[in-house]
């Protein structure tokens, strides 16, 4: 049974064989990020602390946000939003821009799309929220994945919408719909992993538009809602 080692790839003579992904100390990494510093500087923008899900590394994540920070370069976490409140203190203290997912409110439609319940997630929005009413300067963008016969619905879109409009609307920088993509299907294929959107086509710009409308006449601020993402090409 395979344990990680990677000593096969060292051993493969073919080199058939990789490593994808390998364990880094917290130093090394930074000085891998300040290798593009200047790059930073001159767009405006800064580090991502992406997924997996980086909240299960809060100390980690927070000390290279620590350091980013006292350098001036801005910082942003993305979250599904499924962690504990005590994650999130100890890496918000060094956040600029939190980017959340919010993907359903519907309780067994969200264990069905994604195998966890969405209690928690909510409940860390309005705790984010209730921050925000105390003057720390982080800002949030929520996010909602358009997955064609997942959330792409018109009802989920409404109800996220009016969920907003109620409790969110003045505390968020911006709603963002993203468009579902299909370039992770060849990392799937690599790992071997099979893909249940395996061969799903893009959302046409007709589909985006109107999930776009929907979102901005949920009460949500007009200026608030983003599209993004590519589009099917017309056949």
């Amino acid at each position: 049974m395979c344990d990680g080692c990677g000593l096969c790839v060292d051993a493969c003579p073919t080199t058939a064989l990789e490593i994808l992904g390998k364990d880094i100390e917290v130093e090394e990494l930074v000085g891998e990020l300040l290798k593009d510093a200047a790059f930073y500087e001159t767009s405006g923008g800064g580090i991502t602390a992406s997924g997996g899900e980086p909240t299960l590394q809060p100390e980690i994540v927070a000390t290279i946000f620590q350091e980013m920070q006292s350098r001036g370069i801005h910082t942003a976490l993305d979250t599904c939003g499924y962690c504990s409140q005590e994650a999130l203190k100890k890496i918000l203290p060094w956040t600029d821009l939190v980017l959340f997912d919010l993907k359903s409110l519907n309780p067994e439609d969200h264990e069905t799309f994604t195998g966890k319940p969405n209690q928690r997630i909510i409940e860390n929005l309005l705790w984010l929220r209730d921050q925000l009413k105390t003057d720390q300067k982080f800002k949030v963008w929520l996010r909602t994945p358009l997955i064609p016969g997942f959330t792409a619905q018109e009802e989920n879109i409404r109800k996220i919408g009016e969920f907003i409009f109620r409790v969110m609307d003045q505390y968020i920088e911006r709603w963002e719909l993203c468009s579902f993509n299909n370039l992770c299907q060849a990392k799937y294929e690599r790992l071997g992993i099979g893909w249940q959107l395996s061969g799903t086509p893009l959302l046409t710009q007709e589909e985006l538009d109107l999930y776009g409308s929907i979102a901005r006449s949920s009460g949500v601020s007009t200026g608030h809602v983003y599209v993004t993402g590519a589009a099917r090409q017309a056949e």
